[in-house]
């Protein structure tokens, strides 16, 4: 567990309070930062504040500016700023539940862990886990860290629960506006059927770690082979030939019978080989008969 939490305060529920400790459940990705170089000295290039007209300015005489029309802007001070932030409470109040299917994926942003913050809480720590669990709900309200207030969620996670920022309404973009163009016309049952049993075949459990990320191994491995050749001269990785596509129109039927058929073979057991050799002395009985006829 790491050594500070991102919060620590108390979640009430009507007149229970639960004393509580929230970490980050994610860790930035493996992503690798690049550095901009002038190449002909190696040195990294660095970049002034700069004022049209003025030049280079100093960092005491930057302010934050809202541009409230074009080239109009409202000045804000630090002091300013910092007068309307809202006031870290140690209190989660839990205002209102709903079926955890209600929430749309895209108001999730980002998860934490909530802990007992210490022996005494765990009962009612778990009590609250198992009422969640059993209504299926999850609970909202809005929390106040950092300067910010939150929307958040809480569910039940295994032994525990977790906590997920939610998105407000205004951050989240209509789907409506996006998909309004697509028709309302229902697929054939037959190519239904079809993409329902390359998707059954296909169904497996979830395991994030078989799951890599292409991009920034190659990126590891390019630098590392860099490194070692202690030179800057290029180096490219053949990526082979591109696939050919064909065009826009496709049989989709014939599509996805290939497809059903090719995964069903790949996952079907190999069948043992028939022999064709016959046991000595098993002459077929009709075979027989007919020379006996002929003699």
């Amino acid at each position: 567990m790491p050594a500070r939490a991102w919060w620590k305060g108390q979640i009430k529920l009507a007149l229970v309070s639960i004393p509580v400790e929230i970490y980050p459940a994610t860790r930035s990705g493996a992503a690798i930062a690049f550095h901009q170089i002038h190449e002909p000295s190696g040195e990294r290039i660095r970049y002034e504040k700069v004022a049209p007209g003025v030049g280079p300015v100093d960092r005491d005489d930057i302010i934050k500016g809202f541009e409230i029309s074009k080239g109009q802007y409202v000045l804000l001070d630090d002091e300013e700023i910092e007068a309307v932030k809202i006031e870290s409470r140690s209190t989660l109040d839990l205002v209102q539940f709903v079926g955890a299917h209600e929430i749309d994926v895209l108001y999730y942003e980002k998860p934490y862990f909530v802990v007992p913050a210490d022996d005494l809480a765990e009962e009612a720590y778990g009590v609250l886990r198992d009422a969640l669990r059993a209504t299926q709900k999850v609970g909202l309200g809005q929390l106040s860290a950092r300067g910010r207030e939150q929307l958040v969620s809480l569910k039940p996670c295994g032994r525990g629960l977790i906590l997920e920022v939610l998105r407000y309404a205004d951050e989240v973009h209509k789907a409506q506006g996006y998909f309004r163009e697509i028709g309302d016309d229902k697929p054939e049952k037959s190519l239904l059927d079809l993409a329902t049993m390359l998707i059954e075949q296909k169904t497996a459990p979830f395991h994030p770690d078989e799951f890599q990320n292409r991009y920034v191994d190659a990126l590891h491995r390019l630098i590392e082979r860099k490194s070692k050749s202690r030179s800057n001269k290029r180096i490219l990785e053949d990526p082979g030939e591109p696939e050919r596509k064909g065009g826009n129109v496709i049989d989709l039927m014939a599509a996805l019978k290939k497809s059903v058929g090719s995964d069903a073979e790949k996952a079907a057991p190999a069948k043992p080989r028939k022999t064709a050799t016959k046991a000595a002395g098993k002459t077929p009985a009709k075979r027989g008969a007919t020379r006996r006829k002929s003699a």
